[in-house]
């Protein structure tokens, strides 16, 4: 059975904080919905009513799009450990560009990686756990720096001109593209 709450509490809080992973799914109307998966240190919660996540250029832009069309956002936690539980949080989003306006502000609460495009910046309405049974076991062994390497060894200007021209989504929403490209710190590799 599913619980509501008005806000994150210590525990939901502490949850989240283990979880190497998590999920994001946005909609607009007539557009398709979008969920990915998100890894990295890029979630942080600002206070029981508000979170950010540190995003990364990739293969689209959907989430723009969808926050700027319609602004709902889901994001998901399952613990694949004990005890099993699936947090949701429910709320508004909003994309914060580097130009923007409050970038700074946000900016300071993460490490900026290679490829850091954006923050969005999550109003939570309500919060949701419920069970997990059916969530298997699985043991986290490391992150895939892939994506890192590859915003690291690419040039600045080039970068920034590819994501300049991406103004719009797979459905033809309007994006607001990134206007630079950030340099970040790459994290230890495993050996």
């Amino acid at each position: 059975m599913a619980d509501f709450f008005d806000a994150l509490s210590d525990k939901h809080i502490a949850m989240i904080e283990r979880q190497p992973v998590f999920f994001v799914a946005t909609a607009a109307p007539d557009a398709r919905i979008n969920l990915s998966p998100k890894g990295y240190d890029a979630f942080r919660i600002l206070s029981p009513t508000r979170v950010a996540y540190l995003d990364l250029a990739g293969s689209g832009n959907e989430t723009n799009a969808h926050l700027l069309a319609d602004g709902r956002i889901t994001v998901m936690f399952c613990n694949f450990e004990q005890p099993a539980l699936i947090l949701r949080l429910y709320g508004i989003g909003k994309p914060v560009l580097p130009k923007d306006e409050g970038w700074d502000a946000l900016a300071v609460h993460f490490t900026l990686l290679p490829g850091t495009r954006q923050i969005f910046d999550i109003a939570v309405e309500s919060v949701q756990t419920s069970c997990g049974w059916g969530v298997p076991f699985m043991d986290y062994e490391r992150e895939r720096h892939t994506l890192l390497k590859a915003h690291k060894d690419v040039d600045a200007e080039a970068w920034a001109a590819k994501h300049r021209a991406r103004t719009e989504s797979i459905d033809g929403l309007p994006t607001r593209p990134t206007d630079r490209y950030i340099e970040g710190e790459m994290p230890d590799t495993p050996a």
